[in-house]
């Protein structure tokens, strides 16, 4: 019999039911052990209702497969293998039995895709909207930590893709919002902003990067996901690596429309780029011994500039040449 709330099921049986036909046997609490020598590399991120997403417009599936992405990314960034997956619900009032399973569709689809092979799940009340909670364990083999070097100037700084679609996605979605809320018969004509939207709901990566990486035999000196915009993961690359960072506004790679929609809202692309969020694209720093196979043979990656001196500090070249401190939220300028 199909519920429609969670009063006609305890939460033991909510997730009995959430597991049937999911390909994975639910555990209470998962475990793996990584082979000898490898390294167990963890993520997690949390995901607020009316912070990190508006289930105005945001599809519960598309949710759940970008909460796991976001974690799975994590791992990639450095360089481990997906392994186990905990998520954990915080359930509001106004969701129903089948709200859930829409969005554990969208968990357990995210995770096949990339290789988890354990998944655990929690529902818990929330009094004040949905929350999410995800934890990734991956594994980093003996083999890629024994030969990742240490980052040096002229090391290539490459991205996934393209950067700053993702915040002007979301932002034609508020518009959107905006606009039925002034008239409800509105229908506006989201066709041309497309991947735009689908580059902020279901973000997507490539979940072979790492056994790609590997089995060309480049190992990137450092990695991270590209989730606060470019310009925080630039600081964390500089502040990490001990190096300073040029990054080169033309070679930021974008979506074809990123420019005529940001017109249309009045938001500089490049500042997308570097301020906006959720883009979810991977950065690597390339060691320069390495650059012209990862240029052959990964050419899906942008080359968007180089790690330097550390005097140089962290800079955004522009098309003329006129070098400006890269600036991000929540750091402290100190150059």
């Amino acid at each position: 019999m199909a519920a429609n709330t969670f009063d006609d099921y305890g939460k033991v049986q909510a997730i009995d039911l959430l597991f049937k036909d999911s390909g994975f046997r639910r555990e209470d609490g998962n475990g793996f052990e990584p082979a000898a020598g490898s390294l167990v590399r963890m993520a997690s991120r949390v995901f607020v209702e009316g912070i990190d997403f508006d289930l105005t417009y945001f599809p519960l599936k598309h949710l759940g497969y970008k909460s796991v992405v976001a974690v799975a990314g994590e791992n990639y960034a450095g360089m481990a293998h997906p392994r186990l997956l905990s998520v954990r619900l915080g359930v509001s009032a106004k969701l129903d039995f089948s709200h859930i399973k829409d969005l554990w569709t969208g968990v357990v689809t995210a995770a096949k895709e990339h290789g988890f092979k354990s998944l655990d799940l929690d529902l818990v009340p929330s009094p004040n909207g949905l929350v999410i909670s995800v934890t990734a364990a991956g594994e980093e083999l003996k083999l890629t930590r024994g030969r990742t070097v240490k980052p040096r100037s002229m090391d290539l700084v490459c991205v996934s893709g393209s950067l700053g679609a993702a915040f002007l996605g979301q932002q034609i979605l508020e518009r959107g919002k905006r606009d039925f809320d002034r008239n409800d018969a509105a229908q506006p004509d989201l066709e041309k902003y497309k991947m735009l939207i689908g580059s902020y709901l279901k973000p997507e990566l490539n979940a072979s990067v790492v056994s790609r990486l590997e089995e060309a035999q480049i190992y990137p000196s450092n990695g991270y996901l590209v989730s606060h915009g470019l310009s925080d993961a630039v600081k964390r690359l500089a502040r990490e690596s001990g190096l300073g960072v040029k990054i080169y506004a033309d070679k930021i790679p974008f979506e074809g429309n990123s420019f005529s929609s940001g017109k249309e809202l009045d938001i500089d692309p490049i500042s997308a780029a570097m301020n906006g969020g959720d883009d979810f694209r991977l950065l690597f720093t390339i060691p320069i011994l390495s650059a012209e196979k990862f240029r052959r043979d990964f050419q899906t990656f942008d080359i968007i500039g180089h790690l330097a001196q550390p005097e140089v500090g962290t800079v955004l070249v522009a098309p003329d040449g006129l070098e400006h401190p890269i600036l991000a939220q929540g750091w402290k300028d100190v150059e």
